[in-house]
């Protein structure tokens, strides 16, 4: 008789728990997955992918307006907010299914209502009872957080009522600075809404590389959005006609709504992660090792959770390490260095290694390569819009160790960068590569003359 009922229970049907139960099932394991929400997990539920037809949707006004400079005429167009979510929700209940099936045809058994741990090896499972599983998987991932404290602070809505508003708002306030604030930013003006940005910080998307952070924050404002920096709000109030923003200055707007996208925080309230002795930090995260396993020798977390890198196809092949070392016998991590990312702002960016200041903090002198440029498109039509391409490069080895792009099709430019900066790539035989021309991506391997930050002289 066996001695547990599950071989493996997974907490949470996201993308890197959904990965580790269809593997550990096709093994042979019995496996059982609990969510509380919806199959599919923040990415496709209420995360990157309803975002990114979001984003596709807001870029039409701005083709149009190119498409003026070329020649057409485009007339009467108009935007169907309602047409457009109902359209959404239709297609990731579709992708939701789709995870749903995958888990079922791989003989995993899914239960939809919250789990918490007894102890070590027991769920309770709402809906189910007690089960008890050999191995526990924490996959919960993260959820957005809010200043509690803040007067008026139930007024405002996160990013996740944000796919669902029943209307298009004419005016709206995004408190953060970070990459999903840029987003929703981007995707409001993008619709005609009337946009302002706010931020405490001095500048936008802390962590990424100054020049691109300096740049993404002057192309937004050439799109039409208010960028306020350093300065929060103190405040929200009802008013006859919307919401009044109070800020820590003197500037204060009224606007129909106001959305926090002031970070995300690891879900693990309520979990009863106590009750088996799991390690969390002070931000509620999982305390994982290179494994994914935590302080109990039994029990494992992947994705968000962990807060290591918050990326959805991070967390798929963590759960996959996973399975491969505790289902397949084959040892296995991730490794979580030169992951390529992108942000989906308007111009979107894309961004693989380190930052000019922390290549520097790391290798003490580093070679840079910068370019701003109208891009050719825009250029046609006279438009105001420019590119950034910039590469910073080890001045021992000369291996590049960051590469970072603001313009049209950014995110799919940084993806093939990644590959040859996963490989060591030096400048020298980045350079060897023969240019596409004429494109975008072309630049990056024509730049030839080492740039001087303002100020650095020969220090650079």
């Amino acid at each position: 008789m066996a001695k547990y009922d599950y071989d493996l229970f997974v907490i949470g049907a996201g993308s890197g728990g959904v990965r580790a139960a269809r593997l550990a099932a096709i093994s042979g394991a019995k496996v059982l997955v609990a969510e509380e929400h919806r199959v599919g997990g923040t990415c496709v539920i209420r995360g990157c992918v309803p975002k990114k037809f979001m984003v596709y949707a807001s870029e039409f006004a701005h083709h149009f307006e190119t498409a003026k400079g070329y020649g057409w005429t485009v007339e009467g167009a108009s935007f169907d907010w309602p047409a457009f979510i109902a359209e959404k929700d239709k297609e990731i209940a579709r992708l939701s299914g789709i995870y749903v099936r995958n888990l079922q045809n791989a003989g995993a058994e899914l239960v939809h209502g919250r789990a918490r741990l007894v102890d070590a090896h027991t769920v309770e499972v709402e809906g189910r009872g007690s089960v008890t599983a050999d191995k526990i998987l924490i996959a919960t991932g993260g959820r957005p957080w809010r200043p509690s404290e803040l007067p008026g602070c139930e007024l405002a809505i996160t990013s996740e009522e944000a796919f669902h508003l029943p209307q298009l708002p004419k005016s709206i306030v995004i408190a953060g600075g970070g990459y999903i604030a840029l987003e929703f930013a981007g995707i409001f003006a993008g619709l005609g809404v009337d946009t302002t940005l706010v931020h405490r910080g001095p500048n936008v998307l802390r962590g990424f590389d100054d020049d691109v952070r300096a740049h993404i924050a002057e192309e937004m404002e050439r799109r039409g959005i208010k960028v306020l920096l350093g300065t929060q709000h103190t405040a929200l109030e009802k008013t006859d006609t919307g919401i009044l923003n109070r800020f820590t200055n003197v500037h204060h707007c009224e606007s129909d709504v106001v959305m926090f996208a002031l970070g995300r925080v690891p879900y693990t309230a309520g979990l009863g992660l106590e009750n088996a002795g799991v390690k969390l930090a002070d931000n509620g995260a999982v305390v994982v090792d290179a494994y994914s396993k935590t302080s109990v020798d039994n029990i494992w977390a992947v994705g968000d959770v962990t807060d290591r890198i918050n990326l959805t196809p991070v967390a798929i092949r963590e759960g996959q390490a996973f399975a491969e070392t505790e289902f397949y016998g084959r040892p296995t991590t991730f490794d979580h260095e030169m992951v390529a990312l992108a942000v989906f702002a308007q111009p979107p960016i894309g961004s693989v290694g380190l930052s000019e200041a922390d290549a520097r903090r790391q290798y003490g002198k580093v070679d840079v390569y910068l370019a701003r440029f109208r891009p050719m498109k825009y250029a046609f039509m006279h438009g105001e819009e420019k590119c950034l391409v910039k590469l910073v490069v080890d001045a021992a080895s000369q291996k590049i160790v960051g590469c970072h792009v603001v313009g049209p099709d950014a995110p799919e430019i940084i993806q093939m960068a990644a590959i040859a900066m996963k490989m060591g790539v030096t400048k020298a035989q980045w350079d060897s590569t023969c240019a596409v021309h004429p494109t975008l991506a072309e630049e990056l391997v024509t730049l030839r003359e080492k740039y001087v930050p303002q100020g650095l002289g020969q220090a650079a």
